[in-house]
């Protein structure tokens, strides 16, 4: 049985360019979907930028860039991301 987790990066094979940014979303920084996709994005020459809470998690290690923000509980880390969001873009 596939793996569900691998939907991400299997888009991502099939849209992503060498040059392009991947922004990946994850609370713990745990979320295997998003981290097949980081890794896949490395493979295709991207850049990884991640959004996580607090430590950050293994995504934070993959990641060309890490923001993380100071808080744990999900609902705190997502208001976070969204302001942190707004900022760049």
């Amino acid at each position: 049985m596939p793996d569900p987790g691998m939907n991400l990066a299997q888009e991502l094979v099939a849209l992503g360019r060498p040059d392009d940014v991947l922004l990946g979303l994850s609370t713990s920084g745990e979320a295997r979907n998003v981290l097949y996709a980081a890794q896949t994005a490395h493979a295709l020459q991207m850049t990884v930028v991640a959004f996580t809470g607090k430590d950050g998690g293994r995504l934070a290690t993959v990641a060309d860039v890490a923001i993380c923000v100071p808080a744990s509980r999900t609902d705190r880390v997502q208001e976070w991301h969204e302001a942190c969001y707004h900022t760049l873009w």
